[in-house]
């Protein structure tokens, strides 16, 4: 290992790791989705109970995750793993969507609710002009120096945090309660097993997405074997109780009915809570707190690209690094991509289908933890899977289930996400047929 490579490894330390899961994971999903839960599910047991269900999901895929991290600490996440367990074919399947869409729709949808919440706070905020400058502005941050990154990151998912725990104990010490119920009541495990709870857990999986986000930058991260497992399970749990303490508050401080089928619960909750004023307010700092959230995936998604770049000479430049060691063109790529759905609005038809091929990845990878006990029962495993294999397992039977019932329900997206993967499998055989043509070449 080289010096600049050493050098790599302490850039990131264990406290910026877990907050780049966190801001990854808490997104527009805990604002915008109890509004449709409470639409059809009135038992305040249950509702907090799909929070419950999908943080031990989250929390089963970061255990089998910190394994695999451990065992193989390189950035790429589902791309490195899955090269090396099954074939560089499915690495680069996975690969393809995170660059292609993973990552680049998630931060548009980010970056145009920022825009939606400021322009509700005042209308001189236009939307779009928001989110483009966002994007662009935290890409260039990103760009210029990881150090400055890092405390870009941190400081901002400390803010989101601290707003969040606000939000909570202003809620328990201001507003009038509401009159509902949080301990279980007769016909509450008939809502529990109803087809709304089924199709609201989907939404709260979706809002609990990003428990795996430092292993996109595993080699930036100080004592990788060690940290990515820490910042995964610590990421999680942090997260778990914030989503519970924040539904829990929303329930607790505005009628059940008023909830109902609302987008911007956060700001009914703080109406609620401190006035109209307040309200706006509120939503003014949630809108900044999407900027840790857009700040994560920004910082993540190029280091996909990146390793791609490493591996497939077809790729090579995506790996180029300016002076400070950032991946510059996979960044610019990714903006690139990232603008044209924000300007397009587009990235809404991508989110439908997006969840079907993420869960289909972290699906295969999580069996891979089992496929890479199996193929090296002798490769150093400096963490193991808590609760193996019982937790894999869990997650893997909630995933299928999960996989099966978007097939079933929305089958144009799914075949949508299926034919992205075929596209990207093209690509694969076309770059392989390159670099042999190239290997062939230098031979002669």
């Amino acid at each position: 290992m080289n010096s600049n490579q050493q050098q790599d490894k302490r850039l990131i330390s264990l406290f910026t790791a877990i907050s780049i899961v966190v801001a990854n994971m808490i997104g527009t999903g805990v604002f915008t989705s109890l509004g449709f839960q409470a639409a059809e599910i009135k038992s305040g047991f249950a509702l907090l109970c799909l929070w419950v269900v999908g943080g031990i999901f989250a929390l089963c895929g970061a255990l089998s995750y910190s394994e695999l991290g451990a065992a193989m600490p390189r950035s790429g996440g589902e791309f490195h793993y899955l090269s090396k367990i099954y074939h560089p074919a499915i690495g680069f399947l996975s690969g393809w969507v995170s660059v292609t869409v993973g990552f680049a729709a998630p931060i548009a949808a980010a970056a145009m609710a920022l825009g939606q919440y400021l322009s509700k706070v005042s209308p001189i905020f236009n939307p779009l002009l928001v989110a483009s400058l966002t994007v662009i502005g935290v890409s260039i941050v990103h760009t210029s120096d990881r150090k400055l990154g890092s405390y870009f990151q941190n400081v901002f998912t400390v803010l989101k945090v601290l707003l969040i725990v606000f939000l909570v104990v202003s809620g328990l010490f201001i507003a009038q309660p509401q009159d509902i119920n949080f301990l279980p009541a007769p016909g509450d495990m008939n809502v529990i097993l109803s087809s709304p709870f089924a199709i609201s857990l989907v939404f709260v999986m979706y809002s609990y997405s990003g428990w795996n986000a430092s292993t996109y930058i595993a080699s930036e991260v100080a004592e990788p074997e060690k940290n990515v497992p820490r910042s995964l399970i610590a990421g999680t749990l942090i997260v778990l109780v914030l989503y519970l303490l924040i539904n829990f508050t929303f329930l607790y401080t505005a009628p059940i009915d008023e909830l109902a089928g609302q987008l911007e619960v956060g700001y009914i909750s703080a109406t609620r809570i401190f006035g109209v004023s307040g309200g706006k307010i509120m939503s003014l700092l949630i809108s900044f707190g999407l900027i840790s959230s857009i700040s994560s995936m920004i910082w993540a998604g190029p280091r996909v690209t990146q390793v791609i770049g490493e591996d497939i000479p077809f790729f090579k430049v995506l790996a180029s690094k300016n002076k400070n060691g950032v991946p510059y063109y996979a960044i610019l790529l990714q903006l690139a991509i990232v603008l044209v759905l924000v300007i397009t609005s587009s990235f809404e038809t991508v989110l439908t289908y997006l969840g079907f091929t993420l869960t289909l990845s972290s699906f295969i990878t999580v069996l891979g933890v089992f496929v890479h006990r199996l193929r090296y029962p002798d490769a150093p495993r400096p963490y193991k899977t808590w609760g193996y294999p019982v937790t894999p397992l869990i997650f893997l039977g909630i995933s299928a289930w999960m996989l099966i019932y978007i097939l079933l329900d929305k089958p144009q997206e799914s075949l949508a996400g299926l034919m992205t993967i075929f596209v990207g499998l093209l690509v694969y055989f076309f770059v392989s047929k390159n670099k042999r043509l190239v290997s062939s070449g230098s031979k002669n």
